[in-house]
C-alpha cells in the first residue's frame, strides 16, 4: 500500500525543454490533431511552464521565443493553418447540429480570429435551421418527439434549443412545425 502512495506522491521528472524537443512535441501534436495557431502556442507554452515550474533556473522567455520560431516555420510550411482548421470545424459542427453562436464561441476559445470564422460561415452558407433540425432529431425533441407528447414538453424542448444557441425564431419553427423530416 505504501509503495503505490509513494509513487503517486513523487513528481514526474520532465525532460529538458530544447528547441528540438518543442518542435517534436508540436509535430506529434499535429500528427494527431488539426489545430489553430493559438491553440498550438498554448499547448507548447503549457509544456514550457510545466518544465519551468520544476526547474526554477530555466529561462521561459527564451523558450517562448523558440515557440514563436517553430510556429512561424509551421505556418510557412502550412502545417498549421487557421482557415483550414476553421473550415473543418464548421463542417464537423454543422454535421452535429450546432448553432452559429456555439461555433463562434468554440472557435474563439481555440484562438481563431472572428473575421475568419464569419467569412467562412458566409462562404459555406451555413443553414442554422438545418442545424437546429439535426439537433432536434438527434435529441428527439420538438417536431421529432412523439406527437402526443409535443405539447407537454414544448417548453423544455424550446429551452434545450435555446441553450444550444439557436435563435428564438428557429426554436419556434422547430418546436411548432409538423414532422416532415
Amino acid at each position: 500500500m505504501f509503495d503505490t502512495q509513494e509513487k503517486t506522491l513523487k513528481k514526474k521528472v520532465l525532460k529538458k525543454i530544447t528547441p528540438q524537443r518543442l518542435k517534436n512535441i508540436a509535430l506529434y501534436y499535429l500528427k494527431r490533431y488539426e489545430t489553430s495557431v493559438a491553440n498550438l502556442r498554448q499547448v507548447l507554452q503549457k509544456r514550457v511552464n510545466d518544465y519551468a515550474y520544476q526547474n526554477k533556473k530555466f529561462d521561459k522567455k527564451e523558450a517562448y521565443a523558440w515557440i514563436e520560431e517553430i510556429i512561424a516555420d509551421f505556418c510557412r510550411f502550412n502545417y498549421v493553418n487557421d482557415e483550414r482548421f476553421t473550415e473543418l470545424k464548421i463542417k464537423d459542427y454543422q454535421s452535429m447540429g450546432k448553432s452559429v453562436r456555439y461555433i463562434k464561441n468554440k472557435l474563439r476559445e481555440k484562438g481563431v480570429e472572428e473575421e475568419i470564422v464569419n467569412r467562412l460561415l458566409d462562404e459555406q452558407e451555413y443553414d442554422e435551421l438545418e442545424a437546429a433540425l439535426k439537433f432536434a432529431k438527434k435529441k428527439r425533441i420538438g417536431r421529432f418527439r412523439a406527437a402526443d407528447k409535443q405539447a407537454e414538453y414544448k417548453q423544455k424542448d424550446m429551452a434545450a434549443l435555446a441553450r444550444a444557441g439557436f435563435s428564438y425564431d428557429i426554436v419556434c419553427e422547430v418546436c411548432q412545425a409538423e414532422a416532415d423530416f
